[in-house]
């Protein structure tokens, strides 16, 4: 076997860039997107598992946003014609991370597709200088490739 190089450096912040749908999001503070499958021990004869049996899929995710941000996704889903971000169809909605070490590099991009927002929480606390909302959503598959 050939000698394997492993880099340790992680992508910086100013290295992401996340699409909502379809555009650039600049007020944004963090994001999440979580993928799991149950899993489960099978039993028979004796103490240990003889398989582990995989079920369902489940995937969300959260992105934390100015409240511009909201602002502007509450203004676009209204001009759709939906009371607000909650009633936006998840066939109409995409979340695109696209991730690079350094402008030389293949970037890696996460697909959220089909995505519905569960929750809008409104909320501002004494001494606040901004406002900030973690939008929750459930999606219909995730998926990671390096271009």
């Amino acid at each position: 076997m050939g000698n394997l190089s492993l880099r340790s450096s992680e992508t910086p912040w100013k290295g992401g860039e996340v699409k909502l749908f379809g555009r650039v999001i600049t007020g944004i503070r963090g994001w999440e997107l979580t993928k799991e499958v149950e899993k489960e021990p099978l039993y028979g004869a004796g103490n240990k598992p003889l398989d582990i049996m995989t079920g369902n899929e489940k995937c969300s995710g959260s992105v934390t946003v100015f409240g511009y941000e909201l602002d502007r996704m509450q203004q676009a889903a209204a001009a759709a014609g939906f009371t607000d971000l909650l009633e936006v169809p998840h066939e109409a909605a995409e979340m695109t991370v696209t991730l690079r070490k350094t402008l030389a590099e293949r970037p890696t991009v996460i697909k959220a597709r089909g995505l519905a927002f569960t929750k809008i929480p409104h909320k501002m606390g004494q001494n606040d200088s901004s406002r900030e909302y973690q939008l929750d959503f459930v999606c219909m598959d995730i998926k990671s490739e390096t271009l």
